[in-house]
C-alpha cells in the first residue's frame, strides 16, 4: 500500500513538473505573431522571441499580448502545483521548470527567450510580494538608468534577498538563486553591450 501511494505521488510530481515545462515551452512571441499574421520575431531585430523584440518589430498590441502570454506561462503552472501539491519543493520546481521551458522550449529546438516575463509570472504565483517587488525594482531601475536589461538583472539579483527577508521557504530562495544565475547567462550579450555602452536605452529609436 505504501509503495503504491509513493509511486502515485512520484508520478503526480513528475506530471506537475513536466506540465510546467511544457507550458513554459510555448513561445508567446512566435504564436502571437503567427496568429496576427506578423513576421517571426526570431527573423528580425535582436532575434529574441520576447516582448522587447516584438515591441520593436510589431508595436504595442503584439508586445502586450506576448507579455501577457509569457507571464501567464509562469503563473498557471505554479498555481496548479499549489492546488494539487502540498510540497513547497515541488511548487518551487514547477516555477523553475516553467522558466526553463521558456528559455529552452522543446517545441522550438530549445531556442527560446530570456525569461524575464515568465519569471514575473512565477514570482506573482509564488507570493504576491515577490512579484510586486520585482516589478517595482524594475520600474525604479529602468527609470534611473533607462536600460531594460539592466533593470531586469538588478531586480532578479535582489529576488533571493527579498525572498529571504520576507521569510519565504528555503526551496524558493534556492530556486530564485538558480533562476537569477541562468538569467545572467541568458543576458550575456546584453551585459557585454552594457559594458561597451552599446546597449539600446528605453525609448531610444534604433538606427
Amino acid at each position: 500500500m505504501f509503495n503504491k501511494d509513493f509511486n502515485t505521488l512520484m508520478f503526480l510530481n513528475f506530471l506537475l513538473i513536466s506540465t510546467a515545462y511544457l507550458l513554459g515551452s510555448l513561445s508567446s512571441a512566435i504564436l502571437i505573431c503567427n496568429i496576427l499574421g506578423l513576421s517571426d520575431p526570431r527573423l528580425g531585430g535582436s532575434g529574441n522571441p520576447g516582448t522587447t523584440n516584438v515591441m520593436r518589430l510589431h508595436g504595442k498590441r503584439a508586445a502586450f499580448l506576448t507579455l501577457l502570454g509569457d507571464v501567464l506561462k509562469g503563473i498557471i503552472p505554479v498555481l496548479i502545483a499549489k492546488v494539487i501539491s502540498n510540497s513547497e519543493f515541488i511548487i518551487a520546481l514547477c516555477g523553475l521548470a516553467a522558466f526553463l521551458g521558456h528559455i529552452f522550449p522543446i517545441y522550438f529546438k530549445f531556442k527560446g527567450g530570456k525569461g524575464v516575463a515568465t519569471l514575473i509570472g512565477v514570482l506573482f504565483a509564488t507570493h504576491w510580494f515577490l512579484g510586486a517587488t520585482y516589478v517595482l525594482t524594475w520600474i525604479i531601475t529602468a527609470f534611473i538608468f533607462r536600460y531594460s536589461s539592466l533593470a531586469a538583472l538588478i531586480a532578479a539579483t535582489l529576488m533571493p534577498i527579498y525572498a529571504y527577508f520576507s521569510e519565504q521557504e528555503s526551496q524558493y530562495i534556492i530556486s530564485l538563486t538558480l533562476i537569477t544565475a541562468i538569467l545572467f547567462w541568458r543576458h550575456k550579450t546584453n551585459i557585454r553591450n552594457l559594458i561597451d555602452k552599446k546597449e539600446d536605452k528605453i525609448g531610444k529609436a534604433k538606427n
